[in-house]
């Protein structure tokens, strides 16, 4: 097999380029997963009991105040037209009261002159924002100062370190040593001032390995599950290597599904704060999640056709109007079950499995 890895500062950033690029113009879906939400459905309630504008959707997350259990996920910086990206969505996020999450900020790590791609708090005065850096990079020359750069520049509420070992093992420039990251993460958490969490980028996070990062000091996990957008798939688009494409394809279902790796967090990480995303399109499947003891609902592909748009106020415009579009779903499916907040959405009875013979009444 024909070894293509590459590295460097631009590489990373062109890199960034063309993932947007792929995102937008080709068909990066796993093929033949889904999220697993559509194995549940809510048992409609026709007497809710409730009046629809008394409904609240407001939380906390990150010592800051949120209107809605809805984060925008983690996609993109490092090059001109992605700092445009983080900027319109920081905007729709501050005016409808989502947290947000930055792309890999390595790029800007390695070259101080991308660093302006991934401030947002201007946009973004009072929402939470997190930082984000690949968990591997801590095996390749990345540490404590490498998060504290990512946290400080972009000014931070939080870091979430991701976990991308099959993006990493079809990325043509990919970083494959794993080992030890365990030990190097929670030396992370120990050392950083703000709270360190893992997420996934696509194939989701076990119950076990879930206790082994809280173990290490992990404040929160992102489950980001199989059903959206495949980084084998993402990669096969970008690899000049003929059987590193075809072995791709191999890979197109893998994963855990977004809704039962929630699950299975809730259930490892009775009282941790647990992100879902990974294929979310709708509120209603953020309704699922937070009923699956999500207490965020992340959105990320979903949201970049608009973010992309080139005219800014229209997909300003256009981006606060499908966040708003989401939180109506939200609260629309609160209201079918009767669930007056989000709490009572978590302790919902009304959340049941499409497959099984449970009767409806």
């Amino acid at each position: 097999m024909t070894d293509h890895r590459r590295s460097g500062r631009d590489a990373t950033s062109a890199r960034k380029g063309e993932h947007i690029r792929i995102c937008l113009q080709e068909e990066v879906g796993g093929v033949g997963v889904r999220t697993g939400f559509e194995k549940y459905r809510f048992r409609h309630n026709a007497l809710p009991e409730l009046n629809l504008d008394s409904i609240r959707l407001d939380t906390g997350a990150f010592g800051r105040s949120l209107k809605a259990p809805l984060l925008v996920s983690s996609m993109t910086g490092g090059t001109d037209a992605a700092g445009a990206i983080n900027r319109r969505l920081a905007v729709a996020a501050e005016e409808r009261g989502w947290a947000i999450g930055l792309g890999s900020m390595r790029a800007a790590i390695e070259n101080e002159e991308l660093a302006a791609t991934f401030r947002i708090r201007k946009e973004a005065p009072t929402v939470p924002i997190i930082a984000n850096l690949g968990a591997v990079q801590l095996n390749y020359g990345f540490g404590a100062e490498a998060c504290r750069r990512a946290v400080d520049l972009s000014e931070a509420d939080a870091l979430v370190l991701h976990l991308n070992s099959m993006q990493e093992l079809f990325q043509p420039e990919g970083n494959t040593d794993f080992s030890g990251l365990l030990a190097r993460i929670e030396i992370i958490c120990r050392d950083l001032h703000v709270p360190v969490g893992i997420k996934e980028v696509g194939w989701g996070i076990d119950g076990a390995t879930a206790l082994r990062l809280k173990e290490a000091g992990v404040s929160f996990v992102d489950a980001a599950g199989a059903g959206g957008t495949s980084w084998s798939q993402v990669e096969k688009f970008r690899t000049p290597d003929p059987i590193m494409r075809e072995a791709a394809e191999a890979f197109a279902d893998w994963g855990i599904p977004t809704a039962d790796s929630v699950a299975q967090l809730r259930g490892a990480l009775p009282d941790g704060l647990i992100i879902a995303s990974g294929g979310l399109f709708n509120g209603v499947e953020a309704a699922k999640a937070i009923a699956l003891g999500a207490d965020l609902a992340g959105f990320g592909r979903a949201l970049l056709p608009q973010a992309a748009g080139g005219d800014r106020d229209w997909s300003v415009e256009s981006l606060i109007a499908q966040f708003s579009r989401i939180e109506f779903e939200l609260k629309a499916a609160m209201f079918g079950i009767g669930a007056g907040n989000l709490d009572e959405l978590r302790r919902t009875d009304r959340l049941i499995r499409s497959e099984s013979q449970q009767a409806f009444t």
